[in-house]
């Protein structure tokens, strides 16, 4: 081999392994300090019925993208009060501001865990239940007509009388990710988590956090499960900050992910402290 090769070939060594150390270094420093600045608050995602935590990946995404901490939190989906005291402990877990974001019946969970909780700077919903105190999920769903959640469910009843309830697979994409793309729909249907069916039913008791923590609410127009009209009649009530996105589904965090991420990011700023 010519010489000149030979130089050639170990200065490409030499950088490359000057590019793999410092591409290690930088991922080891981002570790240890989180990958975030601290001056950022953690942005909790509260998933709600027939659903899990997955869908909330493209928004996690440009969340972290932008220096966001980001949890996941896991919802039960057994019951309002138990799911938020689970979520509630997660939240006095964390150091620092909170953003605390909920969709559809997890709305209902973070009006619930966060109240009195001073670490909190913003409550934002995604197409979600705001309710007042003794309201049910169930009772404001049927408040305004549109919804068409109920002829869709499948009950498998349980050990100790309880009921899970799943929409039925084929109804799914219809009904509750309209604008997902077909495949990734069908995907949703199948992963779906149930929710006891008395968790829908379940009054919100004690203090409701959106009463004394800034609320911003994101209405997809074209939502099956909750009416856009009930949620907008929560919003106004909750005074939340809204933005609509018009034709959305029930899964518009997943259809218009960067706008959702961008609403959360809004809602950080503003009530940054």
């Amino acid at each position: 081999m010519p010489r000149n090769s030979s130089r050639i070939l170990a200065a490409t060594a030499v950088a490359g392994l000057a590019a793999t150390t410092l591409s290690i270094t930088a991922a080891t420093s981002a570790d240890a300090s989180g990958g975030h600045p601290r001056n950022k608050p953690t942005v909790v995602l509260v998933h709600g019925a027939f659903a899990d935590s997955s869908g909330f990946n493209a928004v996690t995404q440009k969340l972290v993208r932008d220096g966001y901490p980001v949890i996941a939190a896991p919802n039960p989906l057994r019951g309002v009060a138990s799911d938020a005291a689970q979520v509630k402990a997660l939240l006095n877990s964390i150091e620092g501001p909170i953003v605390l974001v909920g969709h559809s019946y997890g709305g209902s969970v973070i009006s619930k865990a966060a109240a009195g909780d001073k670490d909190v700077r913003a409550l934002v919903f995604l197409s979600a239940f705001v309710p007042e105190t003794g309201e049910s999920a169930a009772e404001l769903s049927g408040k305004f007509p549109g919804s068409t959640l109920g002829d869709t469910l499948k009950e498998v009843k349980l050990p100790g009388g309880h009921t899970d309830l799943y929409i039925d697979q084929k109804l799914f994409p219809q009904q509750f990710a309209a604008d997902v793309p077909a495949r990734d729909a069908k995907l949703y249907a199948i992963s779906q988590r149930p929710i006891d069916q008395a968790a829908l039913g379940e009054a919100a008791a004690g203090p409701q956090a959106w009463k004394t923590i800034p609320s911003y609410d994101l209405i997809g127009g074209a939502d099956k499960n909750i009416p856009a009209a009930a949620q907008e009649f929560m919003a106004k009530r909750a005074k939340a900050k809204v933005q609509y996105i018009q034709g959305a589904s029930h899964m518009a965090f997943v259809s218009h992910s960067v706008t959702t991420a961008s609403f959360i990011e809004r809602a950080a700023r503003e009530t940054d402290k």
